[in-house]
């Protein structure tokens, strides 16, 4: 078997470092912790479309985003599939499993060409009961998880088409740190459509109109926010803007 490079295992190693010390959950993880975290962490490289778990799955392993997209949805016996959400560069993802032991309630697939981080559950808990701070950490991730399902459920009940997209566009582009006056978000017009539960041509509709507007920018496979105020009064206020 060929050996490894220990040039290149340094390089990984400083890589996890770098990748993990970012992480708000493992910030302030003393060098000792973080380096045993690191130990534990197996990078991965997936393809596009590769499946990474499916709904019923053990919840074996915790996952960290190096880089690319992973896409967390939900799909229906007749083919239909809803987007709950696109997690990207110093994410986590599949944290609820890991923790509460349960089956995964999702499918997570690689929706770019990704790499990530995986960690061991049998390696991740008994790190977690070491580290008193880290369960805090993660009771505040969780928490912050069900405030944005919560704000998912608020939009497909309360508000119409253009204010669902327009919460979503801006919430996707706030998410991903964009700057505030350009916001391009790498997103395909049939996946917005999967995240907000309509037609893809109601959202193509919609872009066009707001592209018409200068609110919007349409490129392939993005979306260019132009004027996010505007959106962000049409979200507020849940009115229709199509016309």
């Amino acid at each position: 078997m060929p050996q490894d490079n220990p040039t290149d295992a340094r390089r990984l190693s400083s890589s996890k470092l770098s990748v993990l010390r970012k992480h708000p959950i493992f910030s302030d993880l003393d060098s000792e912790a973080l380096d045993q975290l690191c130990r534990y962490a197996k990078h991965t490289v997936l393809r596009r479309g590769a499946t990474i778990f499916s709904k019923g799955d053990p919840g074996n392993c915790l996952y960290a985003v190096i880089l690319g997209t992973v896409k967390i949805s939900l799909s229906s016996p007749d083919g239909r599939n809803a987007i709950l959400n696109l997690v990207g560069p110093g994410e986590l993802f599949g944290e609820m499993s890991v923790l509460d032991g349960q089956e995964r309630s999702a499918d997570a697939t690689a929706n770019t060409n990704c790499e990530i981080y995986v960690i061991d559950r049998r390696d991740f808990l008994p790190f977690v009961r070491s580290q008193p701070a880290l369960s805090m950490k993660f009771i505040e991730l969780l928490c912050n998880r069900l405030r944005w399902t919560t704000d998912q459920v608020e939009q497909v009940i309360l508000q119409d088409l253009p204010g669902r997209l327009a919460s979503a566009l801006l919430g996707l582009a706030e998410k991903r740190k964009l700057e505030p006056e350009r916001h391009t978000i790498a997103i395909t017009q049939q996946e917005i459509s999967e995240m907000v539960g309509m037609t893809r041509e109601s959202i193509n509709k919609q872009l066009r109109a707001w592209a018409a507007r200068n609110w919007v920018r349409l490129e392939h496979g993005a979306i260019v926010v132009l004027d996010a105020v505007s959106l962000r009064e049409l979200a507020e206020a849940g009115t229709r803007a199509d016309e």
